[in-house]
């Protein structure tokens, strides 16, 4: 009998691995849909310990993190370098 694992779980689970996260975040970055590059950035944080553990690492709110990460959100680019700081992680400019 095979064993079955939700998607979402086994999306989870392989983003705790910072270069899959990495690989990750850049493939939404590329396709240059702010809501899915946040929606991406949401599962990243959930990954890496959920938003309350993150926000302190990041020293911000549960709520201004929550609100920065939402569907209308619209974080400022210090906002998301304090994030990615947090789980360990940064934004680069590359050539392509």
């Amino acid at each position: 009998m095979s064993k079955h694992i939700k998607y979402q779980d086994y999306l989870l689970e392989s983003l705790k691995d910072p270069e899959e996260a990495a690989g990750y975040l850049n493939a939404a970055l590329e396709g240059g849909d702010t809501e899915v590059f946040l929606l991406a950035l949401q599962n990243v944080v959930k990954a890496k310990g959920g938003v309350t553990q993150i926000a302190e690492k990041a020293h911000k709110s549960r709520t201004s993190l929550y609100k920065a990460l939402s569907k209308k959100g619209n974080p400022y680019l210090k906002s998301i370098k304090e994030i990615l700081s947090s789980i360990g992680l940064h934004l680069a400019v590359v050539t392509s």
